[in-house]
């Protein structure tokens, strides 16, 4: 079917990742990585501002459910002192902060961790 009328989409409005324990996983986003809760939907929801982008954690609707398990790049405007204040709270990071490109008018550095359900997550810096 085609149309007439040009479409695109846009922008991300929430990202949705499964979790195995809802209170474990609130403790990690809102107290370890400093989110703002915005509400939970017991036994199986949380909701989280992450920016303009709301972040849903939720427990599979069945044990045999489809598990969704983005890669969450949180940007930081300096990342080591990113990276020590989480570390300080306990965050073990897989990769320290490095260089993965250059671009012409900055490098782009991350560094790679996991919240407790091993989902992978990273810091993300644009140094000038």
């Amino acid at each position: 079917m085609k149309s007439d009328i040009p479409f695109q989409l846009n922008e991300l409005g929430q990202i949705g990742m499964t979790i195995t324990d809802l209170d474990r996983a609130v403790g990690f986003y809102r107290d370890t990585l400093g989110l703002k809760h915005l509400f939970s939907a017991p036994p199986a929801m949380a909701f989280f501002a992450a920016g303009g982008v709301r972040l849903m954690l939720s427990r599979p609707e069945r044990p045999d459910a489809e598990r969704f398990s983005p890669v969450l790049y949180f940007k930081v405007p300096e990342i080591q002192s990113a990276r020590d204040a989480l570390a300080a709270r306990g965050v073990a990071f897989e990769r320290e902060p490095h260089c993965v490109a250059k671009m012409p008018d900055h490098e782009l550095w991350m560094a790679f961790f996991r919240d407790p359900d091993r989902n992978l997550l990273a810091l993300l810096c644009e140094k000038r």
